[in-house]
Formats: structure tokens, sequence, C-alpha cells
């Protein structure tokens, strides 16, 4: 089973993407969006959020026995590359680690009820099970850009181009690499959807935990 357990990255932090309540109020759906407690937390609120990821084809059990199994290692890879990261909210890597098992553990209390109503389903970007416009949001949090090392400029523009489909708007945070590197497929990405007429900027969001790592790519499809 595959597991992108993120453990660099404080779970439930896809909520930086939206700019304000009313966001908040629209139809959003998160691309690969894990082991996460974005979802359960919104759900608690009142809030409908739905989340896609491979992930979710497993049992809770499955989930959580890969993520018991990859943990310490994640956070080894975290504690050797600490200066890649800003330790002022989270002051270290252990703390991290406190904060993202709880992150977890709410995800996982909620993951049963969320899949048998919807809120979890089962797929894999660049294809998103959904007719086109049937969100108002489309979110991706540290995955797109993130893994630019193992996924092609083709893949990153197949995912963008299919999360516009569904949504009338796409937000992809951060911009970085895991080596807290801009993303090379920054450029013609911005290049290519604004010559096929999208509206594309560059926010700053009011989070850094990645060094640099505090804007996020906004695009909003044309018509």
């Amino acid at each position: 089973m595959k597991l992108r357990f993120r453990g660099a990255v404080p779970s439930g932090n896809t909520g930086v993407c939206l700019r304000s309540r009313r966001d908040l109020q629209k139809r959003i759906v998160g691309c690969a969006d894990g082991p996460a407690s974005f979802n359960a937390a919104s759900f608690r609120k009142g809030q409908r959020v739905t989340s896609i990821d491979p992930l979710y084809q497993w049992t809770k059990e499955q989930i959580q026995n890969r993520i018991n199994e990859t943990f310490d290692q994640v956070i080894k890879q975290t504690r050797d590359n600490r200066e890649k990261f800003l330790w002022d909210v989270i002051s270290s890597p252990d703390e991290l680690g406190s904060v993202r098992m709880a992150a977890v553990q709410e995800f996982l209390a909620d993951y049963d009820d969320g899949r048998n109503c919807g809120r979890y389903v089962a797929a894999e970007l660049p294809h998103i099970p959904f007719a086109a416009d049937a969100f108002d949001i489309a979110l991706s949090s540290h995955f797109l850009f993130l893994y630019s090392d193992n996924l092609s400029l083709e893949f990153h523009r197949k995912a963008i181009d299919e999360m516009c489909r569904v949504a009338r708007e796409a937000r992809i945070f951060p911009l970085l690499n895991y080596n807290a590197e801009l993303s090379p497929y920054l450029d013609p990405l911005v290049r290519n959807l604004e010559s096929t007429g999208h509206t594309v900027s560059i926010d700053r969001v009011p989070y850094e935990f990645q060094r640099g790592g505090n804007q996020m790519l906004r695009v909003v499809k044309n018509g």
C-alpha cells in the first residue's frame, strides 16, 4: 500500500488555502488529502468537504498500521532536515510528531462515517470522479509541486486541468518541492494556464512551515 504520509507537514493545514469564512461555505473538494484532519474538522463545524485520495480504498486499520510503520522514519527525516523548516509555532520535530499523530487520530475517528456518507472518495489525480463544475473550489495541499521530483510536468498540467474542470477555482499550496525549493514546474504551468484564458495569481497565505512556503497558486478558470 502506497501512503504519502507527508510527515513533515502538520495535518489539516489545507485550510490555509481558504481566504475567508465565505470560502468555507462553498463546495470544496480536497485533492490528495491523505490522512489529514481538515475534512473531519470542517464536518464538526457543519461544513461539508469532499476529499479524494487512493488511500481511501483501504480500511481504517490498514491505514493506521501503515502510519505506525512509517512514522519513526518520517520524523527522523524531518529531524535530519530541520533547517528547511521554521520552528516557531511548532518548536521541534518531536512536537511536530505529536501534532501530526493527533491530527491523524482525528482523521481516523471520522474515517468510517465519512467514507460511508461520501466525504472520503477513493480516487487519484489526475482523475477526479465528479461532474464538471460540481464544486466551487478544488484544493491541493502539500502534494502538487511537493513531489516535483517524482511527478512530471505533464502530470501536474493534467491534474490542474482536472481541478479546473470540476471546480470554478483551483488553489495549490505551497509552491515548493520537498527540498523547500521553488518547483521548476511553476513558471511553465502559469504560462500554459494564462495562454488558455485562466486568471492566475500567486497569493501569500498566513502560514509558513517550510522555509519560504507561504504562497499558493490560485487559478480561476476561463468563463
